[in-house]
């Protein structure tokens, strides 16, 4: 009897997460959640799919660390983690993560601090020497350091342009809301170890893309930016904390 009871549970909780899958507009294609590590020892990001109609591009339906797709621009649950550009999920994307000041010279630092960059320094990134592969710069490849569910990566500064062209709510905040990405304002997090979201009046989304910033901003990594009154793609400092979404290989 405790078996049959078991398995009915079980085929239970399948049903009702495929229907919340289906409810947010996506559809899931793992059972598993990600990342393994998580912020929030409560849940873990689930892999749902959602297409583009316009791009015919494939996203997860949420940023990773998000509870659930948003339901308006400001929902704290679908707000996810804010990684510094290239780090791995290693925990310093958390945003009660603890911080440090000592710079890393390998790609993965044996700790999870966000690592704090005065903004006098130089080159405004977390990794002394620089890298710009650690998350693949245009290749199929996430890099080194995807932080993105097997078969998704970062995507690339193109594709997220291309994402924002299609939006129809406006190029700004409310087109990436009214998107078939849903993206909210989740606010970032500044080199000096700061969290601004909309509680700080910061009412602003990012986006990491793959892509390095290129010769005229060297030292910085391609992000979309949103917010009530514009959107755009822009060079920022590696060692500010981000929203990821991924995108399918």
């Amino acid at each position: 009897m405790k078996k049959i009871v078991f398995i009915v549970l079980l085929v239970n909780f399948y049903f009702v997460g495929q229907l919340q899958a289906q409810l947010f507009g996506g559809q899931i294609k793992s059972s598993a959640f990600y990342p393994p590590g998580t912020c929030n020892p409560r849940f873990r990001t689930a892999v749902v799919e959602v297409t583009n109609p316009v791009t015919g591009r494939i996203w997860m339906d949420r940023n990773l660390g998000a509870e659930r797709v948003a339901t308006s621009p400001t929902d704290e649950l679908a707000y996810g983690d804010l990684y510094q550009w290239g780090r791995w999920a290693d925990g310093h994307q958390c945003r009660n993560s603890g911080t440090t000041t000592t710079l890393s010279s390998t790609g993965r630092p044996p700790h999870d601090d966000f690592i704090t960059v005065p903004t006098t320094n130089a080159n405004d990134d977390w990794r002394n020497p620089q890298d710009n592969t650690m998350w693949g710069i245009n290749r199929s490849s996430g890099g080194v350091n995807n932080p993105c569910p097997t078969g998704f990566r970062l995507p690339t500064e193109d594709e997220l342009r291309d994402e924002r062209r299609s939006w129809t709510g406006g190029n700004n905040s409310t087109g990436a809301f009214n998107s078939v990405l849903k993206l909210p304002l989740a606010g970032y997090r500044e080199q000096t170890g700061e969290v601004l979201a909309i509680a700080q009046n910061s009412p602003y989304g990012f986006i990491w893309a793959q892509d390095v910033a290129g010769q005229t901003n060297a030292a910085d990594a391609r992000a979309l930016a949103y917010f009530s009154g514009n959107a755009f793609e822009n060079p920022y400092n590696r060692a500010r904390g981000y929203s990821v979404r991924c995108i399918k290989f």
